[in-house]
């Protein structure tokens, strides 16, 4: 039999490593490539958009009507295209979403990294990652049958005046089926801090309680704050939930108890059936995409910028 020579070896192994290595170059600029043709799609036909639309009306107006109207002295005659209530729509079931799932989600992460037994993180762990698994119709279905017709019964019954669909009903839904998202997340992130943080600061004198507020809690905070992003822009990204439990009505207003709707609703009324591409009402929904767009970017910098505030190395 031949012997291969130890450098016969060394040539097809650096054959290979440079393949590899070409290789996942070439996926990272397909994620680029990705990642510039939307930009570039969304920017055209938001240029377009706003030849026809001023940009400070959309930024600026707080009257969102792009349907053509049949009589002239109809709001929106030729059309209005006023993006505020649409983003506050979007922002209060957003933040309604996120004060449920937060403290929840938390509580729970902190329960199942640090008190539970494993016999009961066996159990709690894999129950609460289900709910994950269900789809965002379900919730919404959830959401219009149980929980709207709750707020209104109990709304009324204080003497309050109550949509039947309702941005609490839609956040209250949305809150519950991203709260698997912060817990799992937030659960891994707490795991991985170093038990020697623990053990110091339990030789100090610090209670369980002391060391999970002081110690655990800011260590994790970095990986904590990236759950919670990613729950946000998950919220924010909903469409079913809001269709079903909060409706399509564009008003303008930060009370809980009436219908609002969010971006992503009205992108998706706007693009569904036949559309002609060349009409300011189906160009704002590529308005409304960028806009979403530039929303995440956002978030995305914050995060960038909450990480770096808290982050802290440990050995």
């Amino acid at each position: 039999m031949k012997k291969v020579s130890f450098t016969t070896r060394r040539r097809s192994g650096r054959a290979a490593e440079r393949l590899i290595v070409g290789a996942l170059a070439v996926c990272s600029l397909l994620a680029v490539g990705v990642t510039v043709g939307i930009v570039f799609s969304l920017s055209a036909e938001t240029y377009r958009f706003f030849e026809r639309v001023p940009l400070e009306e959309f930024l600026f107006g707080l009257q969102w009507s792009p349907q053509t109207a049949i009589r002239s002295d109809q709001v929106g005659a030729a059309g209005a295209f006023g993006a505020v209530p649409l983003i506050s729509g979007t922002l209060l079931i957003s933040a309604i979403a996120m004060a449920v799932a937060t403290p929840l989600g938390l509580a729970s992460a902190v329960y199942l990294a640090e008190y539970a037994s494993p016999r009961a993180r066996a159990f709690f762990k894999p129950a609460l990652e289900i709910l994950a698994g269900i789809p965002s119709v379900v919730y919404g279905f959830f959401a219009a049958l149980m929980i709207a017709p709750t707020i209104r019964l109990v709304g009324t019954g204080a003497g309050l005046e109550v949509a039947s669909e309702s941005a609490l009903a839609a956040g209250l839904a949305m809150g519950i089926m991203i709260l698997p998202l912060v817990s799992s997340l937030s659960d891994d992130v707490i795991n991985t801090v170093p038990q020697s943080l623990r053990d110091a600061s339990y030789g100090m004198g610090a209670t369980q309680s002391e060391t999970i507020r002081r110690v655990i809690l800011p260590a994790a905070m970095p990986g904590i704050a990236g759950s919670l992003l990613l729950a946000a822009s998950s919220a924010i990204g909903e469409t079913m939930i809001v269709v079903m439990a909060a409706g399509m009505a564009a008003n303008l207003t930060l009370n809980p108890l009436d219908a609002v709707t969010t971006i992503t609703v009205q992108i998706v009324a706007l693009l569904t059936g036949d559309q002609e591409f060349d009409s300011a009402k189906t160009l704002s929904a590529f308005a409304l995409g960028a806009l979403l767009f530039v929303v995440t970017l956002f978030l995305n910098a914050l995060a960038q910028k909450i990480v770096q505030h808290f982050r802290e190395q440990y050995d």
